[in-house]
Parts: C-alpha cells; sequence; structure tokens
C-alpha cells in the first residue's frame, strides 16, 4: 500500500507576490481589501511568512526542496506549486491545466528536470491541452487524494472540470468522487483542498459545505470504509483554511500536520486533540499568504513522491 505522505516537499520561494485579478472572480478566499492595503509591502511580507515556514520545517527535519521563483514572466500565484503539478510514486508526473493565464507561466520544466537529478521519473502526463477547451483540473488544489487506497475527492468548479478529472482518473487508475460544494454565501468552492484534508488514517472535512445529502452521504461513507476517523469542520473555520492541512513526514519517519496559525486557532481544543493521535501539529503565521493569494499552507507545498535514485 503507497503511503500518504512523504518528507519530500517542493516549495516556491516568492519574488513578486500579490493579489492575482485573473484569479479572483472564482477564488472567494482572495481579500481585496486586505489586498488594497497590503499592496506595498505584499511581497515583503508574504517572503518572510515563507521563510519562517520553510526554516521551521526543515529544523522539524522535513525535506523541503525550495525553487526560486522567476521575476519574468510575472506570477503572482507562484507560491502555491501543488495546482501545476504533482508527483506519484510510480514515478509519473502530471501536469494540470490552469484557468488563469498568467498561472499557466507557473509550470517550470527545469524545475522537473533538475528533480530528475535525485528521483526516477517514468513519465510525464500532460493534460493542459485542455486548456485550448477552457476545461481545467488545478492538481492537487483540484483533488484531495487519498494515494493508499487511489481515491481522488473533488469538489466541481470552474477550475475543477468532470472531463479533465475523468482523464486525470483513467491515466492514474484513480476512482473519482465528485461533490458540490458550497461557502456560507452559497457560492461555489474553487479547490476542493480548502473542503478537506487526507490523512493516513483520519479526514479534516466541512460537510456542511455538501448541500446535496447524498453526496454528503457518499463523501463520508468514502472516508469511513477507506479507514479514516473523520474530522468535521464548520464552515467558518473552512473559512479559516482548516480544510488547508497537509499531513508530512520528516526523515526520521515522525509525522507532521502542517497548517496556517489562522486554521490552527479556529479548531477546538477537542479536533486539536484527535488530530494530535495522528500527526504533530506545526502551524506558522501565513495572514498575508492568506489574504492576498486565497491559499494557505497545503497549497504552498507540492509533494514529491516520486521514488528515491
Amino acid at each position: 500500500m503507497q503511503p500518504q505522505s512523504t518528507s519530500h516537499i517542493l516549495m516556491i520561494r516568492p519574488v513578486r507576490f500579490g493579489f492575482n485579478e485573473q484569479t479572483a472572480e472564482s477564488n472567494a478566499f482572495q481579500d481585496i481589501k486586505h489586498a488594497a492595503q497590503t499592496k506595498d509591502i505584499a511581497q515583503e511580507d508574504a517572503l518572510r511568512e515563507f521563510e519562517n515556514m520553510t526554516s521551521q520545517l526543515k529544523a522539524a527535519g522535513v525535506d523541503i526542496m525550495v525553487y526560486d521563483d522567476t521575476t519574468e514572466p510575472y506570477t503572482p500565484d507562484s507560491i502555491f506549486p501543488n495546482n501545476w503539478v504533482s508527483f506519484h510514486q510510480s514515478g509519473k508526473i502530471v501536469l494540470y491545466p490552469m484557468q488563469a493565464p498568467n498561472r499557466r507561466l507557473e509550470r517550470r520544466m527545469d524545475i522537473i528536470e533538475d528533480l530528475k537529478n535525485h528521483f526516477h521519473v517514468e513519465q510525464i502526463i500532460d493534460l493542459t491541452h485542455f486548456e485550448a477547451q477552457n476545461k481545467f483540473l488545478e492538481g492537487t488544489g483540484s483533488m484531495v487524494l487519498d494515494r493508499r487506497y487511489k481515491v481522488a475527492y473533488a469538489c466541481l468548479s470552474p477550475r475543477t472540470h468532470e472531463e479533465v478529472l475523468d482523464a486525470f482518473g483513467e491515466a492514474m487508475g484513480y476512482r473519482i468522487v465528485k461533490f458540490d460544494a458550497f461557502d456560507a454565501s452559497d457560492r461555489a468552492v474553487y479547490h476542493t483542498n480548502v473542503v478537506m484534508c487526507i490523512g493516513d488514517s483520519f479526514a479534516v472535512v466541512c460537510l456542511q459545505a455538501i448541500k446535496d445529502p447524498d453526496q454528503r452521504l457518499t463523501v463520508r461513507d468514502e472516508l469511513v470504509q477507506t479507514g479514516k476517523q473523520v474530522i468535521e469542520i464548520t464552515l467558518d473555520q473552512m473559512n479559516h483554511f482548516a480544510g488547508n492541512m497537509l499531513l508530512t513526514n520528516n526523515k526520521r519517519g515522525e509525522k507532521l500536520l502542517v497548517m496556517s496559525t489562522a486554521a490552527f486557532e479556529s479548531l477546538t481544543h477537542k479536533q486539536k486533540d484527535e488530530l494530535d493521535d495522528y500527526a504533530a501539529l506545526h502551524h506558522f503565521d501565513l495572514s498575508m499568504i492568506e489574504g492576498n493569494g486565497g491559499g494557505s499552507a497545503r497549497c504552498m507545498m507540492a509533494e514529491v513522491h516520486l521514488p528515491e535514485k
């Protein structure tokens, strides 16, 4: 059975981080007021938050592989690499179709070539041709993968198209569990990884966001049948990025659950106790990245599950 977590994490150091106008329409987590107030210091503060997070994770024994973004082309969301690429234990790499034109520029073959020096790559599956049809699937933002049982959970949105989901499932041998998810304002949630996080033996999920009772039951049953303790979060906690966590491990095999401080502080004592049974909780202040980028800790981390050389 494949492990759900890895100690190898790819992260991109920002150089021109800021509010992305091209993504704001479909991402209710981006805060235009926050962006207007922080425009002049967004990159400076985001870089500070990034360096704090990466240095602490490295100190905890996680293998953080940091690549610098480039000043040109302009890619304000490059800090979220999990949307353009995913890496799998089979040696496969998947490249994804992105909705925003300036996010498509984040795809970096030079990074993949460098990773080939350290990891075995068997095949690159390129789904980016779907962009020409305005059909998108933004990596492990659009899907939350249960790597052990090869199930991909996905809430449909302008950034997550059924046809591309099915193409991923066929190429990678994943079963797709599709559903619709909405925030407190009844807007479609843009990415599944703000709704839920899957660990090896637990799942954090905002079932309140899944309004259709049949879909809600399907998601819950699938999680239970694959051996997960279901830890439910509220819509308000989802809004504080409590669903946007990632289970990792360090080089000693110890489990870490990584999240933002906003997410951590939104959790109840009971939820923290439940999660602490599975992993040590690590949280970081990511308020600038969250407010301007509309993504949080999990979005910043692309897990490299490729076999090591």
